[in-house]
Formats: C-alpha cells, sequence, structure tokens
C-alpha cells in the first residue's frame, strides 16, 4: 500500500466518528497536517495524473496522456509562474500552491518563475485597463511578501527559482519576430476582455498584446513539460503549447486550476476589492471566523481547494451531511479547522475553535452593535432584491441577489428574546417579491412579541424593524 494509502485508512476511520467532538477533530486535524508533507513518490503514474487532473478544471491534452507522460519521462519539469503585481496574499493564491506541492512531493523537477519582466507589463486576463507600471523595486518586496504568506502551502526549499529577465532581456528583434510570424493574431483576439475593451474604445498596449507570447518563451526557455496556473490563464499557457510547437519543442501540458469563490457567496471570485477574501497574514481567528461564515455549499469547494481531502474523504462526509448523520456547522468547523492548521499550526486551529464556541455559544444577533436596520413600513413594498442592492448594498446587482437566492445564500433569522433562532432560506420567488409579501410568507406566524428579525446574505446581516 502506498503511504497516501495508508493514511486514508487512518481517516476513513476517522471520518465515521463523532466529528463534532474536539478530540476527534484534532485527531484528523493532525493527520492532514501531516499529509500536507506526504511523500507521494510511491504513486505510480496513473494514480499521479489522477490526483493531479481531481483538482483541476483543465489538463491539456488530457489526463491520460499526462499519466503517460509521467510514465516515460520522470521526472517532468513543472513550471508555474508569478508575476509580482500585488503584496496581498489571500487564500485564492493558494490554489496552484497545492498541487505544486503535490507535483514537488511526487518526484518531479518544480521551477518557480518569477515575471520580473512580465509584471512590468501586467498580465492583462480580465482587466478593463492598462495595468499601472511597476518599478524594480514594487516587484521585489512584492515577491518577498509572496513567498512568505504562502510558504505553508509550498516548501520553497527545495524548488528552482528563476527570473524571467535572465533570458529576456537577452532576446534578439529578429527571434521575437520570427516566433511572431507565426502566432495568428487571431489566437489573441480569442481573449474576450481584449474585444471588450476595443469595442468600448478603452487602451491596450501592444505590450499586453503579445503578453501571452512572452510568457510563452518563458516555457521554452525551461523547456517546461507542465505549465500550472489558473483558469484565467488558460489561454496564455495554450499560447506556450503553440510557441514550444512553432520552435520544435514539444509543447507543454497545461494544467488549470479553478478560480475560487469568495466568502460572501455572491458568486464573485475570492479578490481583496470585493472584500470576500481571507488572509494568509490574518490571525488564527480572524481565518477560522471566516470560514465559518461561508455558506453551506462553498464547504465542499472549499475542501476540495485548499486541503489534503481525497475525493472519497470529500464524498463520505458530504453522504453524512445528506443522510443527517453529521452536521453541516461540525463540516464547517472541522473545515476552518483544516484551513488555520494549514498557515498556524494544529494547537492554533484547536485554540481557535474552542475561542469561536466560548464566544457564540452565548452570543445572539442582538449583541451585535451598529447593524444596519430596515425599516419594514418604510420599505414594505420595495423588492428584497432591490433593498438588498440598493439601501444594504450587500449584493452588487439585482441578478446577483437572484442568484445568491439560488445558492441558498439568503435567509431571514428570527431571534427570540432568549436567543433561540430560526432560520429560513429565502428562495428566487421571495427576494423578487416585495418586503410586504416576504413578512406575509416567512415572518407571519414565526415571529412573536418582541423577537428580532434579521436578513442575512452571506455573512452579512441587518434588522429588520
Amino acid at each position: 500500500m502506498t503511504r497516501l494509502g495508508d493514511s486514508a485508512v487512518r481517516v476513513a476511520d476517522i471520518l465515521v466518528r463523532d466529528l463534532s467532538a474536539g478530540p476527534v477533530v484534532e485527531e484528523l486535524l493532525v493527520e492532514m497536517e501531516a499529509r500536507r508533507h506526504l511523500d507521494l513518490s510511491d504513486l505510480d503514474p496513473t494514480e499521479q495524473a489522477r490526483i493531479i487532473e481531481s483538482r483541476a478544471v483543465d489538463v491539456l491534452p488530457s489526463g491520460e496522456e499526462l499519466a503517460e507522460e509521467i510514465g516515460k519521462n520522470t521526472p517532468l519539469t513543472v513550471k508555474f509562474g508569478i508575476d509580482p503585481t500585488a503584496a496581498d496574499v489571500h487564500l485564492g493564491h493558494a490554489v496552484p500552491m497545492l498541487v505544486l506541492s503535490r507535483f514537488q512531493r511526487m518526484g518531479h523537477r518544480v521551477v518557480l518563475l518569477i515575471g520580473d519582466i512580465t509584471a512590468k507589463i501586467g498580465d492583462p486576463s480580465g482587466r478593463s485597463s492598462e495595468r499601472p507600471p511597476l518599478t524594480d523595486a514594487d516587484i521585489a518586496a512584492n515577491m518577498a511578501s509572496y513567498r512568505d504568506q504562502v510558504s505553508p502551502f509550498f516548501d520553497f526549499e527545495r524548488a528552482r527559482f528563476v527570473h524571467n529577465s535572465e533570458w529576456l532581456t537577452q532576446i534578439r528583434l529578429p527571434e521575437l519576430l520570427e516566433i511572431l510570424s507565426q502566432i495568428p493574431v487571431s489566437m489573441s483576439l480569442q481573449r474576450d476582455d481584449f474585444r471588450t475593451r476595443l469595442a468600448e474604445g478603452h487602451g491596450l498596449a501592444m505590450s499586453e498584446f503579445i503578453y501571452s507570447v512572452v510568457m510563452a518563451i518563458d516555457s521554452v526557455k525551461l523547456d517546461a513539460d507542465v505549465e500550472l496556473g489558473g483558469a484565467d490563464q488558460l489561454l496564455n499557457m495554450q499560447m506556450g503549447r503553440k510557441v514550444m510547437s512553432v520552435v520544435g519543442q514539444k509543447p507543454q501540458f497545461v494544467v488549470s486550476m479553478p478560480l475560487i469563490e469568495g466568502t460572501d457567496g455572491t458568486g464573485r471570485k475570492m479578490s481583496k476589492s470585493a472584500g470576500n477574501y481571507i488572509s494568509l497574514a490574518a490571525p488564527a481567528d480572524d481565518i477560522y471566523g471566516k470560514v465559518m461564515s461561508i455558506p453551506d455549499r462553498l464547504m465542499e469547494p472549499y475542501l476540495r481547494a485548499w486541503t489534503e481531502w481525497t475525493d472519497d474523504e470529500i464524498a463520505v462526509v458530504v453522504g453524512r451531511i445528506a443522510d443527517k448523520s453529521l452536521h453541516p456547522m461540525d463540516l464547517k468547523r472541522v473545515l476552518a479547522g483544516d484551513v488555520v492548521t494549514a498557515i498556524h499550526g494544529v494547537k492554533a486551529a484547536m485554540a481557535a475553535r474552542d475561542a469561536f464556541t466560548a464566544h457564540f455559544s452565548r452570543r445572539t444577533f442582538q449583541d451585535i452593535d451598529s447593524l444596519p436596520t430596515v425599516a419594514f413600513a418604510e420599505h414594505a413594498d420595495a423588492p428584497v432584491a432591490r433593498i438588498l442592492t440598493e439601501l444594504l448594498e450587500f449584493t452588487p446587482s439585482l441578478s446577483a441577489a437572484r442568484r445568491m437566492a439560488k445558492q441558498n445564500g439568503l435567509r431571514l433569522v428570527i431571534e427570540t428574546t432568549d436567543g433561540a433562532q430560526d432560520s429560513v432560506v429565502l428562495d428566487e420567488a421571495q427576494v423578487t417579491g416585495t418586503l410586504g409579501d416576504l413578512h406575509g410568507s416567512a415572518i407571519a406566524g414565526r415571529a412573536g412579541e418582541g423577537d428580532r428579525v434579521f436578513l442575512k446574505a452571506g455573512r452579512r446581516l441587518a434588522r429588520i424593524v
């Protein structure tokens, strides 16, 4: 049996036990912490490819061909490029690092490419305008911060570090022109962001237009076997395959990773600008609390993104929730502990768990200061979606409010004077209806004299008065 198989046997025994019990959860976190450093080199090529593919959006050309390549040419050279354009790092940035760690622990050569040249262009993926230029000092400071914050998810000491300035500053114009002459313009114009910016008359610099070609030259110079990146990098990485073919190299495999939804449950990806992120530099209690605030439907994708749980193990707990032998809140507490463990260790995770329990076991919504309020008499005729969007600004648009309802992210909470709570999940019809309609369908008959009514969107809360 493989080392991962041995671990899976131990975890299978834990997952059928009482996951509301602290000692059981601690045992599970200890096992998962050890798994983050587990040597995976005894897995056969098919098992390795299956693990990588299970966490990917795309594996190109295919997972089967990746397994064949691993079998024939181990160790592979696996490239992951970082353009250090910002100092703030959140859990969304850690997703590819976990997969890179697995490649590393399978025995492959991992190359971390620091894009000190491409950072000055700025990756145009998903942007509606040109990125402001960065100085060398900006790039150095950002990279130092990135390495420190992501290091819990990846062993930087065993990776090869390179800067693309090592070769991009030496590229001669004839060499670049020879490559560009064989790349159809249509490849870059496939990008929706480019077409939108051009249609709206926004700026699009030539440096941005050839960004993916410059990024592809990195793969050529490293003779990469695999390139790893976010799903928003898919077209950039496919350009790497094209340029490698143009220069006579075997095209690299492409592994694209999912972009993770933020904690607010609105469907937007995790980002600092949206305020729905979990910072890797945050204290253990803050990380634990933010994970506990997510809608229940995000637990499974979060388990897949940031933990070392296998698909079979995730299926076990999802099944237990379905048959009601495991409460969703208990699984969320396990997930929160796992995320804290990755960054701060098991001891800190268990302390955060205890602190959260002590705090919220005696705290009600009535104890929370400075909640926004919605006056029922004033807004009874207003659609709930409009209240969420325009009055409370809990959702960015009416369609986002409806989408949040479809994803079970909106709730009405009725709290009695003694702190007991009755939670009602709001459906799309209730959200598009008026606040008065909502009173008739969800509040009347449930709220008694002295009870308080709250509207909850993700982790945001308002009181209806």
